[in-house]
């Protein structure tokens, strides 16, 4: 276990995906999303569509960063040579052992390409294997279908319903929580998503 460095150029990478730290200079790389595909954003609680927004979006995550609370990163599907979107750690509770996973989104082309399983094999080895974290709670709105199967394909457990817990850009929402537990993570979810992984790839190989 080690503690986390938010000062470190940390990057994942496996032969599909490269997660690399994100910064300002991001922001040309991922304004096509952004202006072409606004409707990324329909279930966010920090949309980033428009070049306003999306400076808000950047902005934010890198006042996370460094507050300590949270490290975004950058998207790179290797298998296009493309940025495909990003994701982040968010509100790291060093009392606690724990941590959130979330601000995802990834562009309409790189969804349902297994892109996102490989992603979160990469960060949830590098939550539980390298910082030795106890817990990683995933959280949604509780009416976005897509993103909630996403996460129980991983593995997620479904821990239940925060009922209008929050401002969103169109009123309150109910927002759903799910996690992996590190005994979880070591006692079969690694190798049920890892499995998941080979199988779509052979898959997509036939």
């Amino acid at each position: 276990m080690q503690t986390f460095n938010f000062l470190q150029e940390h990057i994942l990478e496996n032969d599909a995906v490269r997660l690399n730290p994100l910064h300002n200079q991001d922001i040309d790389k991922l304004l096509s999303f952004s202006e072409q595909q606004p409707e990324l954003w329909k279930y966010s609680l920090q949309p980033a569509d428009g070049l306003e927004n999306l400076k808000a979006y950047l902005d934010i995550a890198l006042k996370g960063r460094k507050e300590e609370t949270s490290y975004p990163f950058i998207v790179f599907d290797k298998r296009t040579q493309k940025v495909a979107g990003s994701t982040r750690f968010y509100d790291f509770q060093k009392t606690h052992n724990t941590v959130q996973l979330g601000y995802t989104w990834y562009g309409k082309e790189f969804q349902g390409t297994g892109l996102n399983k490989q992603c979160k094999l990469l960060l949830l080895e590098f939550a539980f294997e390298t910082l030795g974290l106890d817990r990683v709670e995933f959280r949604a709105d509780a009416n976005n279908e897509r993103s909630i199967a996403a996460m129980k394909s991983i593995g997620c457990s479904v821990e239940g319903i925060l009922r209008n817990n929050c401002a969103a850009p169109n009123g309150r929402r109910d927002s759903i929580v799910l996690s992996i537990l590190k005994d979880e993570w070591f006692g079969g979810v690694k190798k049920t998503l890892k499995s998941k992984i080979e199988k779509e790839g052979n898959i997509s190989r036939q």
